[in-house]
């Protein structure tokens, strides 16, 4: 029986200093051809930060643009400190070119969950949540004080600590996820990247997923960016969205205000209903197909 992801992260996490990570500028490229033009996106602590737009868009690109995977052919990714940065989180004297990190370094500040990783054979979930200690150990695998603490509460607060010693191979697509999940929590970084983090994962998981990225931001101060196909968890979840269409940030701002029916209809290509709940007050945004009685 999986455990119930549990409403906190490792105690290390929270001692550490918090980030805000920026992209500015930034134009994306696939083989000469331009995928994003001109985005500009801040992650700052505290906050969840959500990216959202049709498939094509161009968000997935510029969410690996800031974890240094896909480089831009003009703009800048930079990094800082909450005690250094300028207003708004970045531009202080403190923000440091990201592109020219160390890869430990980097590693040490950010983290990113992608959409979709090689299933690795022979090995048990505990080997790789272990994997995303490897920031912090020195040549031969040098002593990492803190990574079993890490390890141990990352596989905890993500429901796999039962299975630590299954093999990866055995595991369902949601099991996965929720491993490959724990291995980035375990890297203790101050800002997590999460690309469509709820794909494979039920009801539940999707629900207490969300739900622990805003204890990571909340509770943790850690700066969190993710992608998202679903306009209501994006609402629920999200202090501040982004959409992104044809390569271009058409919108960015707190979520009752960027997510209009007139934009995502556009965006979209389909006529997008939006509402706000009577009792919670949360933004609900719906589809209309050609069969709905509404049409």
């Amino acid at each position: 029986m999986s455990q119930t992801l549990v409403p906190s992260v490792p105690p290390v996490l929270a001692a550490r200093p918090a980030v805000a990570l920026a992209g500015r500028d930034l134009r994306l490229s696939y083989d000469r051809r331009t995928v994003v033009d001109g985005a500009a996106i801040e992650l700052r602590p505290g906050q969840v930060t959500a990216l959202l737009g049709p498939n094509g868009s161009g968000k997935s690109t510029l969410l690996r643009s800031l974890a240094r995977l896909h480089r831009p052919d003009q703009g800048s990714v930079t990094l800082a400190d909450a005690g250094t940065a300028g207003a708004g989180g970045t531009d202080g004297d403190g923000a440091t070119d990201a592109l020219a990190l160390h890869p430990k370094d980097f590693a040490r500040r950010v983290t990113l969950l992608s959409q979709s990783h090689p299933t690795p054979s022979g090995v048990t979930v505990r080997d790789v949540v272990a994997y995303g200690r490897h920031p912090y150990r020195g040549r031969f695998r040098s002593a990492d004080a803190d990574g079993p603490r890490a390890i141990a509460h990352a596989m905890e607060v993500t429901g796999v600590a039962d299975m630590a010693e299954r093999g990866v191979d055995e595991l369902s697509g949601g099991e996965l996820q929720r491993v490959w999940l724990a291995t980035c929590l375990a890297q203790d970084t101050g800002v997590v990247l999460l690309d469509e983090p709820t794909t494979y994962l039920d009801l539940r998981y999707q629900v207490e997923l969300l739900d622990l990225m805003r204890d990571l931001a909340a509770e943790h101060g850690v700066a969190v960016g993710v992608v998202l196909h679903d306009l209501n968890q994006a609402a629920a979840v999200a202090d501040h969205v982004v959409v992104l269409h044809r390569g271009e940030v058409r919108a960015s701002g707190p979520a009752a205000e960027v997510l209009t029916s007139e934009l995502l209809t556009e965006v979209y290509g389909i006529r997008v209903e939006v509402t706000t709940h009577p009792d919670t007050g949360r933004t609900r945004c719906e589809a209309v197909g050609r069969h709905d009685a509404r049409a």
